[in-house]
C-alpha cells in the first residue's frame, strides 16, 4: 500500500461520490449506440485469440508482485497447450506499473488499445487511476488484488477475495480469539494504511482496547523506532497479552528484522501479520521454526498453500513455469490471480459459440453466472443480491478468511474451514 498523504473527505463520501458517477457514467453509455466500451467490443471473432491482460509492480521500492504476471503468462500457456478455452487461444499480456499513477494509467490504456476484455488477477494501489480509462471503455476487472477501496465500489470491478478490508478485520477476530487484550499495529503511513486501524479494531471487538497505530513509511529500511513503540504499547501491561501485528507489504520482513533485534529489551509479546505481507519463502528465509515468525499469526483469504484444493495450481506450474522463481504457490497474489483465471476461463465458457468482448464479459458476470473455484473461495457471484452490506465497500461479495499459524517453521491452519467476517464488516464505522 502506499500514496501521498492528503486532506480528503470521508471515505464514505467517496465511495458514495464514486458509486454516483459510475453509474452516471453508465447512464450516459447505454443512451449512445457509440459510446463507452466500444473499442473492446468490436472484437470478438470466434476465430480470434481472447485477449486480456494482467498488470502488477516490479523492481520498485516498494510492494512488488511480479508472481502474478507470471502466473497469467503460465496459466495461458496451460489452457492453450490443452485447445484454449472454447476452443480459442488465450492472450495475456502485461504490464507493470511501477506502484505510481502513471504507471497504472498508462497499463490502462495499453488494455484499451490492445482490445482487452478484462483485466484479470492484478495488483494496483492507484485504482484512481486505472480505473477510470477502463470504465470509459467498458473492461470489467476481474479479481483485483483488493488493496484499495475503488476496487469495492466501481461497478465493472468484480473481487474474488475481501481485499484488505477482509484480511484487517479477520485480523482482529484472529488476535481476539488468540486472547490479545493489548495490540500494536504497524502499518504504512499512506492514504491506503489509513483504513487499516479502524478495520482491525473492529476485528478486535469493543471488549478490548483498540490498536496502538504505529505509522511507518513503507519503503524504509530500517524500523528500529517503529518497533520500540509497537512493544512499549503491547508490552506496557505483564498481566496482560500483548501482540504486534505489522501489515507493511514487501516490507513487513525489514520491519520484523528490527523487531527481532529490539524485543529483547521488552516483555514478550506474540507477533501477527496476513498473507501477502509474509508467505512461506519469508518464514523459510528468516530461520523457519528458529526464525522471528515461529508462533506467528497469520490472517490469509484462502486455505494453506499445502492444502489439495491448490493440487491444480500446482500442476500447472509444474507444467509451465518450473524454475520460475517468481511464481510461489504461497503467495496470495499468485493465488488471487489462478482464482481471477479461473473466473475468466468460467465466464467465457458460458457464453458457448457467442462473442467474447468485454461487453458480453460483464453481461455474464452481471447476470447471476455462478462461479466455482473448488472450494477455495465460497461459490462467486456478483448479482446485486450477492453483496455484502459493508459500508464503503458495496461491490464486496466474499468476506471469508483463514486463520493460520507459524508451527515448526511451516504455515498451517489454526482452525478449520474458513471464517466469514461480513458481520463485522457491516458493522465497521466509517472513518
Amino acid at each position: 500500500m502506499t500514496g501521498r498523504r492528503r486532506t480528503t473527505t470521508s471515505r464514505t463520501s467517496r465511495s458514495l461520490r464514486s458509486t454516483v458517477l459510475s453509474a452516471a457514467v453508465w447512464a450516459a453509455c447505454a443512451s449512445l449506440v457509440a459510446g463507452c466500451g466500444l473499442v473492446s467490443d468490436i472484437t470478438g471473432s470466434s476465430k480470434d485469440p481472447i485477449t486480456v491482460m494482467t498488470w502488477a509492480p516490479e523492481k520498485t521500492q516498494a510492494t512488488n508482485m511480479p508472481g502474478m504476471p507470471a502466473m497469467a503468462r503460465a496459466y495461458a500457456r496451460w489452457v492453450n497447450a490443452h485447445g484454449g478455452i472454447g476452443g480459442r487461444d488465450l492472450r495475456v499480456i502485461t504490464c507493470n506499473d511501477n506502484n505510481d499513477t502513471v504507471g497504472a494509467a498508462r497499463c490502462a490504456r495499453d488494455a484499451v488499445e490492445q482490445q482487452a476484455v478484462a483485466v484479470v488477477g492484478s495488483y494496483s494501489q492507484h485504482a484512481r487511476s486505472f480505473l477510470a480509462p477502463l470504465e470509459s471503455a467498458g473492461i470489467p476487472y476481474v479479481g483485483g488484488y483488493g488493496v484499495t477501496d475503488e476496487e469495492f465500489a466501481s461497478p465493472l470491478s468484480y473481487p474474488v477475495n475481501g481485499g484488505q478490508p477482509a484480511l484487517m478485520a479477520g485480523n482482529g477476530r484472529q488476535l481476539a480469539a488468540a486472547g490479545c487484550d493489548r495490540t500494536s499495529l504497524v502499518r504504512p503511513d499512506t492514504v491506503a494504511g489509513d483504513q487499516l486501524p479502524l478495520l482491525l479494531d473492529t476485528g478486535l471487538s469493543a471488549d478490548r482496547d483498540g490498536a496502538f497505530d504505529v505509522r511507518a513509511a513503507e519503503d524504509a529500511t530500517d524500523y528500529t523506532e517503529q518497533a520500540r513503540q509497537a512493544l512499549l504499547r503491547a508490552g506496557a501491561d505483564p498481566t496482560r497479552k500483548g501482540c504486534v501485528t505489522a501489515v507493511l507489504g514487501d516490507r513487513t520482513d525489514t520491519f520484523f528484522d528490527s523487531f527481532r533485534r529490539t524485543r529483547d529489551s521488552y516483555p514478550k509479546v506474540r507477533i501477527s501479520t496476513v498473507l501477502g505481507s509474509v508467505d512461506q519463502t519469508v518464514i523459510d528465509r528468516s530461520g523457519g521454526k528458529s526464525g522471528v515468525y515461529e508462533g506467528a499469526y497469520v490472517t490469509g483469504w484462502y486455505p494453506v498453500a499445502t492444502d489439495r484444493r491448490w493440487a491444480t495450481m500446482r500442476k500447472v506450474i509444474s507444467e509451465q513455469a518450473f524454475g520460475d522463481n517468481r511464481i510461489d504457490p504461497a503467495d496470495a497474489g499468485v493465488q488471487t490471480t489462478w482464482i481471477a483465471y479461473t473466473v475468466l476461463k468460467q465466464v467465457i465458457e458460458s457464453l458457448g459459440n457467442g462473442g467474447v468482448t468485454s461487453h458480453t464479459v460483464r453481461e455474464a458476470l452481471d447476470g447471476g453466472l455462478k462461479v466455482r473455484t473448488g472450494g477455495l473461495t465460497p461459490t462467486l457471484s456478483w448479482r446485486f443480491e450477492d453483496m455484502i452490506a459493508a459500508r464503503g465497500f458495496p461491490r464486496l461479495v466474499n468476506a471469508d478468511v483463514t486463520f493460520q499459524v507459524v508451527r515448526d517453521g511451516r504455515l498451517v491452519a489454526a482452525r478449520r474451514g474458513l471464517v466469514d467476517v461480513s458481520r463485522t464488516l457491516e458493522t465497521t464505522p466509517m472513518g
